[in-house]
């Protein structure tokens, strides 16, 4: 309880010292932290924000961007639309925000994205996959939005890479749930790369979220004996599936996405499966575990995805800002559109949509620990 409660003092001791530098006005850069800090996902807010937080803390202590000490407001978002929307009207009106860090999920970050582009503020969310973050529904790219993420498809891509080049997979089976957008797209372009680079998709079956018994479509599995049985869905779903798959004698080797990162994801059910991430504390490259120190030193945990992403986020838009020489928002997204940055997550440029071109991570799940396996380029 100590410990937490020291925790929590040195965060907002942080967040006063960070408001509290330098003068305001031409002295002060504004950046704002949107993120879900309380709701069933508040763990993933304060990760993003311990995240950005520690990037922040490290320009300040190096004089600042442009000779500008940067000043945090932090808004909880709370992962919602309607709340995600009234903090943003809230920094870009009431604080004169024009450099926005968030939304966490994508279902916040569109709206907010809207806001962000009517108003001329430039959005840069560190974990929202979804495409229509960055992309107008005319298929035009939104000017001044952007992700450190890579989007939900990629990850569809690299598992099937995975599975060909690193597993010998010759077979598949492919379990979605179909009104999930999420689970769908991974699966669509799973099913398409796998079967591009000569694998067979020997089962393709359907689910909704509200299932439970998943015993009729793994007896389909289990018949067809695949190398790998891709289950791309959020891992309370996994849980299920998986369990009730290894009851039932299959031997496939799974294999699936993000979703699957969670404390609560079950080990013991998914012994053996893979599943691709943005991030892996386990990776060797200098630029990883410098943060990963950084990162324990000052919050006594091991960071996640999400404080990596956010992180890189941050360092990203910063270093825009010096590589244009400016704090103007067009000039700024300008250098992050045509910027490469070699940050934690992997070294990062940016597409014609303004997603990141970089590598995935994949991570083994095995002793029922998470295991750091491979880097897979796109």
């Amino acid at each position: 309880m100590r410990t937490r409660i020291a925790l929590v003092l040195a965060v907002l001791v942080s967040i006063i010292a960070l408001s509290a530098c330098g003068a305001t006005g031409d002295d002060t850069l504004k950046v704002a932290i949107l993120a879900p800090l309380s709701g069933d996902v508040r763990t993933f807010g304060e990760s993003t924000r311990d995240g950005a937080l520690l990037a922040i803390e490290e320009w300040n202590e190096a004089g600042g961007v442009l000779g500008k000490q940067i000043e945090v407001i932090i808004e909880d978002s709370q992962c919602n639309a309607e709340a995600a929307v009234s903090a943003a009207n809230k920094v870009i009106d009431q604080d004169g925000v024009k450099f926005i860090l968030g939304e966490v999920c994508s279902s916040a970050s569109i709206p907010v994205s809207e806001i962000a582009t009517a108003k001329n503020v430039l959005q840069m969310s560190p974990t929202s996959t979804n495409p229509s973050v960055t992309v107008n529904e005319d298929g035009t790219t939104k000017p001044t939005i952007f992700r450190a993420c890579f989007i939900d498809p990629f990850q569809g891509a690299v598992a099937a890479a995975f599975a060909r080049d690193n597993l010998d997979a010759q077979t598949a089976a492919v379990l979605l749930d179909q009104g999930n957008d999420y689970v769908r797209g991974l699966a669509e372009v799973f099913i398409a790369e796998f079967q591009a680079v000569g694998g067979q998709v020997v089962v393709q079956e359907a689910y909704t979220g509200d299932d439970q018994d998943f015993s009729a479509i793994l007896t389909k599995v289990r018949d067809a004996n695949p190398d790998v049985l891709y289950l791309p869905d959020y891992y309370s779903t996994v849980n299920l599936i998986a369990s009730q798959a290894k009851e039932r004698g299959i031997e496939a080797a799974m294999l699936g996405g993000d979703g699957w990162d969670s404390a609560e994801l079950d080990r013991s059910v998914v012994e053996g499966g893979y599943y691709t991430n943005h991030f892996s504390p386990d990776d060797t490259r200098a630029v990883v575990q410098d943060f990963v120190s950084k990162y324990e030193a000052r919050y006594g945990s091991t960071p996640d995805a999400l404080a990596a992403l956010a992180y890189d986020a941050a360092n990203i838009l910063f270093q825009s800002m010096v590589n244009a020489d400016s704090t103007e928002v067009d000039q700024v997204a300008s250098a992050i559109a045509s910027g490469t940055f070699p940050v934690v997550s992997g070294e990062i440029s940016y597409d014609s949509q303004h997603n990141p071109v970089k590598a995935a991570v994949v991570l083994k799940v095995e002793g029922g620990e998470i295991i750091y396996t491979d880097t897979v380029a796109p």
